[in-house]
């Protein structure tokens, strides 16, 4: 196993599989917004008001390109990071894609808990928030349907169904 990089929209999921895959696997894990809040010494909210999407774009594409380097690893990319610039083809070509695909209404739900601060949600009322998920999807799912693998992770609310899910990732992969 080289690399594993795990996409699919906010909330789906990504961090926390992806943490107990490494776990699992013995595999380091990144998670690319975290990787770009290290080395920036800046939050992903700070950059995207000091700079605006298409800059923190632009920067989260320069740091795509150094953790997909890395080897045995698996890597979580921001929800957004298919779907820019050749992102998709370069992640595909750098090793085994696996979109995490969730219902709209599971991912408002999760992201309603969440306690991460999200730049592209913030300040949107509930019915704001599902229209806004369900127009996004639409955009980005050919791009996240361009990965070798989907799972759906629409049923993943407690820690049996995430081993369930790493079970059936690692199943999917062959590993």
């Amino acid at each position: 196993m080289k690399r594993i990089i795990l996409i699919g929209y906010m909330g789906a999921g990504k961090t926390t599989i992806g943490k107990a895959l490494s776990k699992e696997l013995g595999a380091t894990f990144y998670d690319l917004d975290w990787y770009i809040e290290s080395r920036m010494r800046k939050t992903v909210a700070q950059i995207f008001a000091e700079r605006g999407e298409e800059g923190f774009r632009k920067m989260e594409h320069s740091m795509l390109h150094e953790v997909a380097e890395f080897e045995n690893v698996i890597i979580s990319c921001g929800g957004g990071t298919p779907c820019f610039f050749d992102n998709m083809d370069y992640l595909n070509q750098q090793g085994l894609t696996v979109y995490l695909k969730a219902d709209p209404e599971v991912l408002y739900n999760h992201l309603l808990m969440g306690k991460v601060e999200r730049p592209l949600i913030k300040g949107k009322s509930p019915e704001e928030l599902i229209t806004f998920i369900r127009q996004q999807l639409e955009k980005r799912e050919p791009f996240y349907t361009k990965a070798k693998y989907t799972l759906d992770v629409s049923l993943m609310d407690n820690y049996e169904k995430i081993k369930i899910s790493v079970d059936k990732i690692k199943e999917l992969l062959d590993l």
